[in-house]
């Protein structure tokens, strides 16, 4: 029998094995995944091959960018039939079309602009793309504190964003996404709160008290739905704390928290999480989750061990 957790209209079924791998392969960790208009899944790893194609029944149906990416982060899909895939180890943003053509690269592979110098990129974490616009916004994350905008052809706009803790500064902005009226959310991780700009940077909002939020994603036709990952605690002194991340949590576009999915407690368990990372929802309001346990906690052990990394989070 299946695990549930939620509640009410937000309850869901976790399959933590829906994936059906090639015999000898494996994920490592999962970063994160998006769904196309007939919601096949691509998923992005970090093993040896990076991006694995399924159908909505968890079939696998092909791979592709087999040495290709030095680190991958994020992806999101494109206009045309396209995904955006974020390098952060390589400091380079990809478009390529559903099958693994390259079409564009924004920044220099392998060339890292200076360290918190605001220039495109020093680790890059994700695109957002404007559906009504086209522009893409890009977090600048790990060596940089800022979020760079693009015209959809690539050409570059403008950045906004610094080191701090104040309204409009940033500590990891880690991943970025668009509502439908164009605001610009941003999971400020090591801040733990998400900060919402307008399309020009103007700083409008920020929602606060959430754990490391790590992934983030807006979904819906109608009624929009904020997606957050929250990671569980990474100090020694506080991984034993409850109800301190290790979840997904659900929100509406006012900032009102609507469901939290996970255990009081990180762990391996079905209905636990430990490292929510990147996450995408389908047409029929399923989560695919992916989580960087080994990064988190699995290289760490001994020996080292890899852990659960992605689960299909099945609507009831």
């Amino acid at each position: 029998m299946a695990i549930r957790m939620g509640a009410g209209k937000f309850t869901y079924e976790a399959h933590p094995d829906w994936a059906k791998l090639p015999k000898g392969w494996r994920f490592l960790e999962v970063v994160d995944a998006a769904v196309d208009s007939q919601d096949r899944v691509y998923v992005f790893s970090r093993g040896e091959h990076p991006l694995m194609i399924f159908d909505r029944e968890g079939n696998f149906l092909t791979s592709w960018g087999e040495g290709q990416f030095k680190r991958p982060h994020g992806i999101t899909m494109g206009p045309n039939n396209t995904l955006f895939l974020a390098d952060d180890g390589g400091h380079a943003i990809y478009q390529f079309t559903l099958e693994g053509r390259l079409l564009m690269t924004l920044g220099t592979p392998g060339k890292a602009a200076v360290f918190m110098g605001g220039q495109p990129f020093n680790q890059p974490t994700k695109v957002a793309r404007d559906p009504k616009t086209g522009e893409l916004f890009i977090s600048d994350g790990y060596g940089n504190a800022r979020v760079h905008k693009y015209t959809g052809e690539g050409k570059y706009v403008f950045s906004w964003g610094e080191a701090g803790i104040d309204a409009g500064q940033f500590n990891l902005p880690h991943s970025v996404a668009l509502d439908k009226d164009g605001r610009v959310f941003v999971a400020d991780r090591e801040n733990l709160r998400i900060q919402i700009f307008d399309r020009q940077g103007k700083f409008l909002t920020m929602w606060n008290n959430i754990h490391r939020p790590c992934g983030l994603h807006i979904a819906g036709e109608g009624e929009q739905l904020v997606y957050v990952g929250e990671l569980a605690p990474a100090y020694p002194f506080n991984q034993k704390y409850p109800n301190l991340g290790a979840c997904i949590s659900i929100y509406d576009l006012k900032g009102n928290r609507l469901a939290r999915l996970g255990d009081s407690h990180a762990g391996e368990e079905p209905h636990q999480f430990l490292a929510p990372h990147g996450m995408t929802v389908d047409s029929r309001g399923d989560i695919y989750l992916g989580e960087v346990s080994w990064s988190f906690k699995g290289k760490t052990l001994t020996p080292p061990r890899e852990l659960p990394t992605f689960r299909k989070l099945v609507k009831v």
